[in-house]
C-alpha cells in the first residue's frame, strides 16, 4: 500500500493576464522509505506539484483540485488548522535556497528548536539535547558548539544540512527536497545526498526529490516521474528510465547529458531539444511536445495521449512510445 497517493492533481494560478495552469493531471504514488524524483526542465511544474501536497501555495491566488491522500487521510479538504499540524510533523520541506529560508537573526539551534516546541512540546534540557542530536544526524561536526552559530557563519553545505535537520526534526513520513544540491560543488552535493539516503535508511522517511540533475537521479532515486509542460509524461523505476526510456522528451533529456555527447563535425556535442516549452496559459487537447518531436503525426495534434503501461509499472503518455531520438 502506498504512503502517499496523488491523483489528477491540477494547480491553476489566477493572474491579471488570465489563468496559468502550472500542473495538470498529475498522478503518482510514493511508498514508505522510497525516494521518488520529479524531473524536468525549469517551469515544467515540479516544484508547484510538490508544494501543493502540503498546501504551501497561496490560497487566494491558486485553485487546487484533485486528490492528495497521505496514509489514508485526504489532505485537499482539510482545514488550515489541521494542515498546520501536519506540516513539519508528517510532511516537511527542504527549500531550495537555505540562506533565504533560514532566519539570519537567530542561531540555527533556536530555529530547529522552534519546530520541536511546536509539534512535540519539548523544552529545557530535553529540547537542547534533541537539537544537538539532529545536527549530529545530518553530519554537522561539533554539533554542541554549532547550535549557537548564525546562518552566515556556516557554509552553504552546512546551511543545507541545518535545513534538513529542521525538516526531519519530528520524523516526518514524507520529506520534500526542492533542488537540495543546487549551487553546491560536487563534493558537497555528494554529502547532502548521503544525508538524505541515511535519513531514508534510519528513519524510514519517504522522499520526493525535485531536480533537473539526472546525475543526482541516477545516484539516489528509486523511481522517476518525468514532467513536461505541467504533466507527467513518463514514470518508472530509475534503472528503466536510463536503460529503456520511451518518451521522446525523456530521450531528449538523456541526450543532453555530457556523457552522451555525440560526435558531429569532428567535435563532441550535446543533443539539444529543438523548439520552446509551450506557455502555461493554454491547455490544448493535443500532445504539447508534438511541436518539438520528430515522431509527431496527425494523431499527436488531434488528441492528448494518456499514460499507459509499456511494461510493469513503467508508464508513458505518448502516441508513439519506444526507443529513439528527437529530431
Amino acid at each position: 500500500m502506498s504512503l502517499l497517493e496523488v491523483s489528477n492533481l491540477r494547480v491553476e494560478f489566477h493572474t491579471e493576464d488570465g489563468p496559468v495552469i502550472a500542473a495538470k493531471d498529475v498522478s503518482f504514488s510514493l511508498a514508505e522509505g522510497e525516494i521518488l524524483a520529479l524531473v524536468g526542465e525549469s517551469g515544467c511544474g515540479k516544484s508547484v506539484t510538490a508544494m501543493s501536497i502540503p498546501r504551501l501555495l497561496d490560497r487566494n491566488s491558486t485553485t487546487l483540485s484533485g486528490s492528495v491522500v497521505l496514509d489514508g487521510v485526504e489532505l485537499t479538504g482539510l482545514s488550515e488548522k489541521r494542515m498546520r499540524d501536519i506540516r513539519g510533523a508528517e510532511i516537511s520541506v527542504v527549500f531550495q535556497e537555505p540562506m533565504s529560508s533560514l532566519n539570519p537573526s537567530y542561531p540555527v539551534g533556536r530555529q530547529i528548536a522552534e519546530v520541536l516546541r511546536r509539534h512535540q512540546r519539548l523544552s529545557g534540557a530535553q529540547l537542547r539535547q534533541r537539537v544537538v542530536e539532529l545536527l549530529e544526524l545530518v553530519g554537522i561536526p561539533d554539533a554542541a558548539h554549532r547550535v549557537r552559530a548564525y546562518p552566515h557563519e556556516l557554509s552553504g553545505g552546512m546551511r543545507q544540512r541545518v535545513m534538513i535537520a529542521i525538516a526531519v526534526a519530528c520524523n516526518p513520513k514524507v520529506l520534500i527536497a526542492d533542488e537540495p544540491t543546487t549551487a553546491l560543488d560536487v563534493t558537497i552535493q555528494a554529502g547532502i545526498l548521503d544525508v538524505i539516503r541515511n535519513l531514508r535508511d534510519t528513519l524510514g522517511t519517504a522522499v520526493i526529490l525535485i531536480t533537473h540533475d539526472l546525475g543526482v537521479v541516477a545516484d539516489i532515486a528509486d523511481r522517476v516521474v518525468v514532467m513536461y509542460a505541467g504533466r507527467p509524461v513518463e514514470q518508472s523505476p530509475t534503472r528503466e528510465i536510463f536503460d529503456q526510456p520511451q518518451h521522446p522528451y525523456t530521450l531528449g533529456l538523456l541526450g543532453a547529458l555530457p556523457g552522451r555527447a555525440v560526435l558531429r563535425g569532428g567535435r563532441r556535442r550535446l543533443t539539444e531539444i529543438p523548439g520552446l516549452v509551450p506557455p502555461p496559459t493554454s491547455d490544448p487537447d493535443e500532445c504539447q511536445f508534438a511541436a518539438r518531436c520528430g515522431r509527431a503525426s496527425d494523431v499527436c495534434t488531434a488528441s492528448r495521449p494518456v499514460a499507459e503501461e509499456v511494461r510493469g509499472d513503467h508508464l508513458v503518455a505518448c502516441h508513439h512510445p519506444g526507443p529513439g531520438g528527437t529530431r
